[in-house]
């Protein structure tokens, strides 16, 4: 059986580092702003729990899990583009 991907634990600590050291300094004189941003964090640390318990319920079906630190780390099949999300548009390819 093909692994669950899951995204890597350091993409929620990396928001929610951002958020909390700078975020949150940035918005403290603005407090609706500044809600809105705790919001976040807690949305984020709920996503991270939700996750752990996926991971949980994985192991207890005895499905193996693989951490993504991006989505180029994704094989593809050679009809499918493998930069999914192109920055610039390919330049064309004489046959």
């Amino acid at each position: 059986m093909e692994p669950i991907p899951l995204p890597s634990y350091v993409h929620y600590e990396l928001l929610l580092q951002l958020l909390e050291r700078q975020t949150s300094f940035a918005a403290s004189q603005k407090p609706a702003v500044r809600e809105q941003v705790h919001q976040l964090i807690s949305t984020l640390r709920k996503a991270l729990a939700q996750q752990k318990q996926l991971e949980k319920a994985c192991e207890r079906a005895n499905l193996p899990v693989e951490y993504r630190w991006s989505l180029n780390s994704v094989s593809f099949d050679s009809e499918t583009p493998t930069d999914v999300f192109p920055l610039s548009p390919k330049p064309e390819v004489s046959k």
